[in-house]
């Protein structure tokens, strides 16, 4: 065990202790320290007064204060030194209390206190040490490096003080903006894993729909059809119930730290055609994917984007637009991939959308991309949706 972790339990205990009870102790300490020359009266030849007591106490009493009310213990004290020292029944020997003031402002007082207060015990002590005749030359630089050491140690101390209160700051500054990060990753992932259950359960609910409404009239008329409606209701309803049983496995998997694991296949582009099929066949609707210029790579997460968005614009032409047909475009660039969804029907019923419409546009905004909706060029509703390539994996894809 180093020394310094041995003693590392008493300097808690100090710094957390009553500050009156430790001024007080040091107080005691002083007032023990200049008495001596009174409990052992034969050590020297200089005269002892109770006045000369009373001197010598008012230089340790006033430390008491000197946390609370630094500027006045300093003022006693620096009254009552020179005092004793000129009664000279007996001088002071040591200015313990001196050297505890200059100390104490040195760390605690401001720079005006402290420079007054240093020049004020450097003159007192040459002046009051010249009306002594028979002080020695070496009592000169014993008292003055003990003003010097004192006030030098009242620095480091504020330096350190300073210092560490700095690194607290820092260390509170520090956790809270972990903690804000936290809660911003927290939000991004619940605002991900909602936009992905709108998307899932919109699309997959939107075709269960168009087949049940449908299915009553093909049961009468075309029962082979009928058994396959139903068919398609059942598959649509079981890619549904795996793609949230993925979604909601991701969620189990969270660490205690708020990050997963491990995340599980998520559609990419290279499963737009399927889309495209599904939603023809599930609904009648004609649907037809284009795709222009030379595939490129893309981050993960844009890969997903460009499946969502696609996914959600299809919903909502079947779910609101009453159209006949839709299209489906890639244009695929050096910088950028472009989708573009048109269909002939009905745009929504305000210029901003409902959720759907929400959702392509912040899917779009955290890949670094944009989204506009609006009217088509010959009517109906378009969605045009600009993700960024990663530039960083190029030549990826041979």
């Amino acid at each position: 065990m180093s020394f310094r972790s041995a003693f590392a339990p008493v300097v808690v205990r100090w710094r957390t202790a009553n500050p009156y009870a430790l001024d007080t102790a040091l107080a005691a300490l002083v007032l023990f320290a200049v008495s001596l020359q009174w409990m052992f009266p034969d050590e020297g030849d200089d005269p002892l007064t109770w006045h000369g007591w009373l001197l010598g106490a008012a230089t340790a009493i006033p430390l008491i204060w000197r946390r609370r009310a630094p500027c006045a213990a300093a003022y006693a004290v620096s009254v009552a030194t020179p005092a004793q020292a000129l009664h000279h029944a007996p001088p002071p020997d040591v200015m313990y209390g001196g050297m505890v003031v200059l100390y104490t402002l040195a760390a605690l007082g401001k720079p005006w206190q402290r420079r007054m207060m240093l020049a004020g015990w450097v003159i007192g002590v040459v002046v009051t040490m010249q009306h002594q005749s028979d002080k020695q030359p070496f009592e000169y630089a014993f008292h003055l490096m003990g003003l010097g050491g004192a006030y030098a140690l009242g620095v480091l101390a504020r330096v350190q003080r300073a210092y560490t209160t700095e690194l607290e700051d820092r260390a509170r500054r520090l956790e809270r903006e972990r903690a804000a990060d936290t809660a911003r990753a927290r939000a991004e992932e619940r605002g991900r894993i909602a936009r992905d259950m709108h998307d899932i359960l919109a699309h997959a609910v939107s075709l269960m729909v168009v087949q049940a409404e449908a299915g009553p009239v093909v049961v009468r008329k075309d029962p082979e059809r009928a058994e396959a409606t139903f068919d398609t209701i059942a598959s649509t309803g079981r890619d549904a119930m795996s793609q949230l049983r993925r979604i909601l496995g991701v969620l189990k998997e969270e660490r205690p730290d708020g990050e997963v694991t491990a995340r599980l296949p998520q559609p990419s582009v290279a499963a737009l055609p399927r889309l495209v099929r599904q939603v023809q066949d599930s609904t009648g609707l004609r649907t037809e994917l284009r795709t222009k210029g030379e595939p490129r790579p893309l981050s993960s997460d844009t890969e997903v984007a460009a499946y969502r968005v696609v996914q959600e614009a299809l919903t909502n032409t079947v779910k609101h637009a009453r159209a006949s047909r839709a299209v489906v475009e890639l244009d695929w660039a050096e910088d950028q991939v472009t989708l573009t969804m048109t269909d002939d029907g009905r745009g929504p019923a305000t210029p901003v959308g409902g959720h759907g419409l929400i959702g392509i546009r912040e899917r779009a905004a955290a890949c670094g991309g944009s989204a506009e909706t609006g009217s088509g060029p010959d009517g109906g509703f378009r969605v045009v949706v600009r993700l960024p390539v990663a530039a960083d994996r190029e030549g990826a894809f041979g």
